[in-house]
């Protein structure tokens, strides 16, 4: 062993560098692979925080409550209930957290780009309807709660507001990790509070199809749900907020998903869900971790493009009539078709491709 070791040493310098070469890759040292298994765990944090976190944090408070350490699960439940009514009056957000290197590493996994079309005043508010849903909003997440991709650079003097199910909220250490991000509980409160007593400059982003859109999204389909959905344009109207359609190019390439078709048992048990806890349990699946080639929890790495399109200037009217509401709607609507009709073949998709409205 000493001989090899010394021979390891007194090698000639070319031959020395091989031998480096062969053991960085041997122990995935080389830069490129560093980055991408960054890439990899900053991703898997992300998922199992979506999936987990919450009823995780919520299990280890209540055994702490069981050990000698009661006393700081008791500290945080008396924090949690002078603070209980943050999420619904803009949050808490950190720009440092905004900025960890972590979002960067999220951003390239795929990677995820945002484009900005238009610029936006800062003497407006304004609600973005994102669109798809996709199985997660990553590029929903990636681009409006972090600074990964430049959202403040983008559009310098707005602050964006990322709208998510109120449960979320109720969940301890969950619920302040998501409101570091920027992120806001998506009901009639939180918004109300956000578009009226905390100054103009505000974009509230609130993914329209929610949980019902999420149970159709699969890779190649290109569809909304958005007819029958028209709170957030009243919100719109009655706090003057312009509505700024986006859409996310590749949001529904990143996971494959088992559709059920109406009226089968299994569609039946997702609307179930939908209608009594808010979200709409998904048969889906991505890549492995240490594979491509193996199924788990990983999104596949397929890029998503977030489009933002042009701001639609919306009077405020305080109490706004149905048709007032379906005429404004009907703007938007048009608006988000133009919108991916003109970016969609520079972003891979056919000539051809048409928007599916539902």
């Amino acid at each position: 062993c000493k001989c090899n070791f010394m021979s390891l040493i007194f090698v000639p310098s070319g031959t020395g560098s091989n031998i480096l070469s062969a053991l960085q890759d041997l122990f995935w040292l080389s830069k490129s692979k560093v980055e991408k298994q960054l890439q990899i765990i900053s991703v898997l944090q992300w998922v199992l925080t979506f999936l987990i976190m919450g009823i995780a944090c919520t299990l280890i408070l209540m055994y702490i409550l069981c050990t000698d350490c009661w006393a700081i699960a008791v500290l945080y439940l008396a924090w949690l209930v002078f603070d209980w009514n943050t999420p619904k009056k803009g949050g808490r957000r950190s720009q440092w957290v905004r900025n960890w290197a972590i979002w960067r590493y999220f951003r390239d996994y795929f990677p995820i780009r945002l484009v900005k079309t238009h610029n936006l005043l800062t003497t407006r508010n304004y609600i973005f309807g994102y669109h798809p849903h996709g199985i997660m909003g990553l590029g929903a997440f990636c681009n409006f709660s972090t600074e990964a991709t430049g959202v403040s650079q983008k559009f310098p003097g707005i602050r964006p507001y990322l709208a998510t199910l109120a449960g979320n909220f109720r969940m301890p250490i969950l619920r302040d990790y998501l409101m570091s991000g920027g992120i806001c509980p998506v009901n009639r409160d939180s918004i109300d509070y956000i578009l009226s007593k905390n100054g103009s400059g505000n974009a509230i982003i609130i993914v329209v199809g929610g949980a019902a859109e999420s149970l159709n999204c699969t890779p190649g389909k290109n569809s909304v749900t958005l007819r029958n959905r028209k709170g957030f344009v009243r919100l719109a109207l009655r706090h003057g907020a312009d509505l700024v359609p986006v859409y996310s190019f590749g949001e529904n390439e990143v996971y494959k998903q088992v559709i059920f078709e109406e009226g089968s048992w299994g569609r039946w048990v997702q609307k179930k869900f939908q209608k009594h806890i808010g979200f709409a349990p998904c048969i889906f699946h991505g890549r492995g971790l240490f594979s491509s080639n193996t199924w788990g929890l990983l999104p596949y790495s397929k890029p998503i493009t977030t489009v933002v399109g042009e701001p639609i200037t919306i009077p405020k009217i305080d109490n706004p009539s149905q048709k007032e509401v379906d005429f404004y709607h009907g703007i938007y609507v048009d608006s988000l078709i133009k919108l991916f009709d003109k970016y969609k073949s520079k972003f891979g998709l056919p000539e051809t491709e048409v928007l599916e409205v539902n």
